[in-house]
């Protein structure tokens, strides 16, 4: 099976190392092929985080993420929250 799903990015400085970090392990985690990509660019492979850094996605820009697999979905649906919240909000 296979899913996709168009995001609006939430960290305020954008897929930067600490929430591309997050995103990339996460991805990786979900043990099936996750690709990532910006507008209509190329798409990478989303567990890689040099793959995701060089995408220099900024806060409010679009990706498109695409799995495959039997739980595809619920992939998605975990990788859509973290790419949806803003990891660079002030922890005090």
């Amino acid at each position: 099976m296979t899913a996709s799903r168009t995001v609006r990015i939430g960290s305020s400085h954008g897929l930067h190392a600490r929430p591309a970090k997050l995103f990339a392990q996460a991805a990786k985690e979900a043990g099936i092929p996750v690709t990532i990509a910006k507008d209509s660019g190329k798409a990478v492979n989303a567990a890689s985080i040099l793959g995701v850094i060089a995408l220099a996605v900024e806060h409010g820009d679009y990706v498109t993420l695409t799995a495959e697999g039997d739980n595809a979905e619920s992939v998605l649906d975990t990788l859509t929250e973290l790419l949806t919240t803003d990891h660079d909000e002030a922890t005090v």
